[in-house]
């Protein structure tokens, strides 16, 4: 009798258990829509890309003459020798000393500003963060002209700084928004921990903040990068120099007054992106872990 009435508890459990074991079986389903949104998107991408790498191989008269999606028949590199001899290393330099001199002091400041506003107290940090976050809503074309004004009066106009400094004061805002979120993540008891040990501010933004806050800065840091890099109107405006041209402004060089050499300067755009995509490879890891924080809370 027991036997019995245990076979047929034991077989009740069973079928009470069976659709929770069914529910937790992966279905194979494919999503087909999804799957072809991708691939689509992935063509819009690869295509300009593919464009731009195979023009800049043609010559200028092949480039009239065939299909323009076709590989050419006989690939040059003329193109690329006839970029570098039109003074594309001083353009390439100008750029470099441009993008360093404005992310490495956006950075700095950037990240004292924000470690001052999230672990300090007081009405003053609280309207600096609030000057900040106004500067998200000004548009740099909207105040382009007092900023030449404001470089002529420096006696700066000309010169590359010119170019950095209002770079360094757009790029601030956006910079210190961002490490914010990052510094607000931070454990409070290991700041606590860092105070019984006797460490200063001074030493806990820098021994503990700044490491753990480095995904976001280097994330900015490349966010600033490309942004100053392609820059193309602060160098219109406020330089007049060839020699101080940088490298979006150095595609006027192959700019006729009836015409304009296309592979030449679609191959002073690949090799102006070769920057951009070594310091991806370098700090993709740093960047998409900035990127992606947050999403796993």
């Amino acid at each position: 009798m027991s036997a019995t009435l245990t076979g047929s508890t034991t077989t009740k459990r069973d079928r009470d258990m069976q659709p929770a074991v069914k529910l937790n079986r992966p279905k194979g389903r494919f999503n087909l829509p999804g799957g072809a949104a991708g691939w689509l998107w992935l063509a819009i991408i690869i295509i300009p890309i593919y464009y731009i790498v195979i023009t800049s191989l043609k010559t200028q008269a092949g480039y009239f003459s065939q299909n323009p999606l076709a590989f050419p028949a006989k690939p040059t590199l003329e193109n690329y020798k006839m970029v570098i001899e039109a003074d594309f290393t001083r353009y390439f330099f100008n750029s470099v000393i441009i993008t360093v001199g404005a992310v490495i002091p956006t950075l700095i400041v950037a990240f004292m500003a924000s470690f001052a506003i999230v672990r300090g107290n007081g009405k003053f940090l609280k309207g600096v963060n609030a000057l900040f976050l106004m500067g998200l809503a000004i548009p740099l074309q909207a105040t382009i002209i007092p900023v030449y004004l404001m470089i002529i009066k420096m006696n700066l106009y000309d010169s590359l700084l010119a170019i950095i400094l209002p770079s360094v004061a757009f790029a601030i805002p956006l910079s210190v928004l961002i490490m914010c979120n990052f510094i607000r993540d931070v454990p409070n008891e290991l700041f606590e921990s860092m105070r019984l040990d006797g460490c200063s501010e001074w030493q806990t933004m820098w021994r503990l903040a700044l490491p753990l806050t480095k995904p976001a800065i280097v994330t900015v840091g490349i966010y600033n990068g490309l942004g100053v890099w392609n820059g193309f109107l602060l160098p219109l405006i406020l330089t007049q120099s060839p020699e101080l041209r940088v490298l979006p402004l150095g595609l006027w060089t192959f700019q006729g007054e009836f015409s304009v050499n296309i592979p030449a300067v679609l191959a002073s755009v690949v090799l102006s992106t070769l920057p951009v995509l070594a310091l991806y490879i370098l700090g993709r890891r740093q960047l998409l872990s900035g990127l992606t924080a947050g999403f796993s809370k």
